[in-house]
């Protein structure tokens, strides 16, 4: 495969990244070292990743809370479980979708949102381009929309209408997608909170019964 999302390296250390950002702290991601994984986690983990699913989802997160280990087990789920899920920050992530290619996640992670944001874009990645002497515009397309066919030469689809629609269409997906994210963090903090064994609902205190009267001791008669 001549193109792989989602892989890149801390260090010399091999990762694949979980998710680009986390929710509210866009600085950080969560990340896997794959060399940490046994065989049978990391064999699941590889297969997801060059699937047709995992080169087509924007987080491998996605993917990966569809796809089973030989066993059965759900592999998202399986990685929380054992504490293999890393927070790191996105400057120390270098992404390394091919063997010629390299592009740090924080500033991978600029790029693709000012995309929504047409001519800007275009220009910057013109810029670093010239200073890189890499095709970054085509890396880029190829992360966000591998099935999407790359136009070679940008100076020419600058005003382009036909541009502008995509990238709007294409912003309005990726705010469904990122709903769809947060509704399934809620859901996978549901179902931690339920394996720590914390309540998420408010318990009531039962109302105090009332005290059994007995009855009125007599009085006694002096004799």
């Amino acid at each position: 495969m001549n193109f792989l999302r989602h892989v890149g390296k801390i260090g010399d250390r091999k990762v694949a990244v979980i998710f680009r950002e986390v929710p509210n702290e866009p600085h950080m991601c969560l990340v896997v070292f794959t060399e940490l994984l046994n065989a049978h986690i990391h064999e699941a983990v590889i297969r997801c990743i060059e699937s047709e699913i995992g080169q087509s989802s924007a987080n491998l997160a996605d993917a990966l809370n569809r796809t089973h280990t030989k066993d059965g087990k759900y592999v998202l789920q399986l990685l929380h479980n054992e504490g293999l899920l890393k927070k790191v920050q996105t400057s120390q992530v270098v992404m390394t979708p091919n063997p010629k290619t390299l592009i740090k996640l924080d500033e991978l992670n600029k790029i693709l949102d000012e995309m929504e944001q047409g001519e800007q874009a275009v220009k910057r990645l013109a810029e670093i381009d010239g200073d890189t002497g890499q095709n970054t515009m085509e890396v880029v397309k190829k992360m966000r929309e591998p099935n999407t066919p790359v136009v070679a030469d940008t100076t020419d689809v600058l005003g382009d209408n036909v541009l502008a629609n995509n990238l709007l269409q294409q912003a309005q997906r990726m705010q469904a997608e990122a709903q769809g994210l947060l509704a399934e963090s809620k859901r996978l903090q549901d179902e931690a909170n339920s394996l720590l064994g914390v309540s998420t609902t408010t318990q009531t205190t039962p109302a105090p019964t009332a005290k059994k009267r007995g009855r009125p001791a007599k009085a006694t008669t002096a004799a």
